[in-house]
């Protein structure tokens, strides 16, 4: 692959670089807006690698963010108001495969060294026009492979995520990860276990999002050995399922955890995903799947059980399914007129009926006992015939 003469690059973008060489600091463009640039993707947003310290780019820019100060990294925002990474050159000094200790004072080819893939190791000077490529990105662009720089070992051992990130990047482009780079990623695998829970999530909801087809990321995630650290409970699909995940936007990661692991529930729990999306999985997983029968009162009764995560049932089937199930229609039906299917939606409440004499758990059955009917037969749920139907049972 060659290098575009020139990058088209907005004018707000090199006006951050106008301001740091300006200073005197060496400046270029880096990491995924020109992969992706490269590849034919546009891009809102650059990253740049800098000779200037974080403290002199805060310096420089008023508007400016320490998103990642102790590695050298300040969020700049341009009069868009669109942040732009500015980090200061740097090397490890030393790591844990979590963790860097950097050091600052290096030469861009220095600080390219330390980056993890060839296809993220590219530079270009948005002023001068010029490309900076030591470790051969573009040809690897160019034949579709995720290639570690330098030794891979080295580089997973650096930080076990990278391990995830080849994968997400080959399902993202629909690359092949480099034989090598492979080999060292699997034997690596073991040092995903020391990364936090919230890495890896962040970067499985990520690969979800991006995966031209979500399940040759679960593939991936069960060849490289990140599945049996984090989620054996993932299973690889096939069919209907594939497709219809692959065409499903925008990506839902609670949803497609559900489609791909046999409980979602311990999976997200282990990623300390939040309380809401636990919660989403656990609903999904008591179902039932699907009413038990086409007839209105089987949505109802359906509905009523089901609550919130109807609609996520909804979604899953046709995920699974590849179309709509067919009792979708009934159910919309019986939501567009409104038909109660829960206590809250009845024509009389706990205190009419401590009204009539009753109390303590007596008020929650006769409450259960009138949905019960209601939900055989709309038509009951009006004030008077309620009330008529509570005297008799209090």
């Amino acid at each position: 692959m060659s290098f575009p003469e020139r990058l088209e690059i907005p004018d707000e973008v090199l006006e951050i670089a106008r301001i740091l060489e300006g200073a005197g600091h060496d400046v270029w463009c880096v990491g995924g807006a020109l992969r992706d640039r490269l590849l034919g993707d546009s891009h809102s947003d650059y990253d740049f690698a800098t000779s200037a310290r974080p403290e002199e780019v805060r310096r420089l820019f008023r508007r400016s963010v320490a998103v990642g100060i102790k590695y050298g990294t300040v969020g700049v925002l341009d009069r868009r108001r669109v942040l732009h990474e500015v980090t200061t050159f740097r090397r490890d000094v030393t790591t844990d495969g979590r963790h860097a200790v950097v050091e600052y004072g290096v030469s861009l080819d220095e600080d390219l060294a330390r980056r993890d893939f060839t296809i993220n190791a590219i530079a270009y000077h948005p002023l001068r026009g010029e490309w900076r490529d030591p470790f051969g990105g573009a040809g690897d662009l160019e034949r579709r492979i995720v290639r570690a720089v330098g030794v891979a070992a080295e580089r997973f051992r650096e930080d076990y995520l990278r391990i995830l990130r080849a994968v997400r990047f080959a399902a993202r482009f629909g690359f092949d990860v480099e034989p090598a780079t492979w080999d060292a990623a699997r034997a690596a695998a073991p040092g995903l276990a020391r990364l936090s829970a919230e890495r890896v999530r962040e970067e499985w909801f990520k690969g979800l999002d991006t995966a031209r087809d979500p399940a040759e990321l679960v593939r991936l995630w069960i060849e490289v050995g990140a599945a049996e650290r984090w989620m054996p409970e993932l299973t690889a699909a096939s069919g209907p399922s594939d497709q219809a995940a692959a065409r499903a936007r925008p990506r839902d990661p609670v949803l497609l955890t559900a489609l791909y692991a046999a409980d979602p529930v311990p999976v997200l729990k282990r990623l300390k995903a939040s309380n809401a999306e636990v919660g989403r999985a656990a609903a999904i997983v008591q179902g039932p799947p699907a009413p038990d029968g086409d007839s209105e009162a089987a949505a109802r009764r359906w509905l009523s059980r089901t609550g919130a995560a109807a609609d996520d049932l909804a979604a899953l089937h046709r995920l699974r399914h590849g179309s709509g199930p067919g009792w979708a229609a009934v159910v919309h039906a019986v939501r567009e007129r409104g038909d109660p299917v829960g206590r809250g939606q009845l024509a009389i409440n706990g205190d009419d009926l401590r009204a009539l004499g009753a109390s303590g758990t007596r008020i929650g059955e006769i409450l259960a006992r009138l949905l019960d009917r209601v939900l055989d037969d709309p038509a009951l749920n009006s004030r008077e015939t309620l009330l008529a139907m509570a005297r008799e049972l209090v």
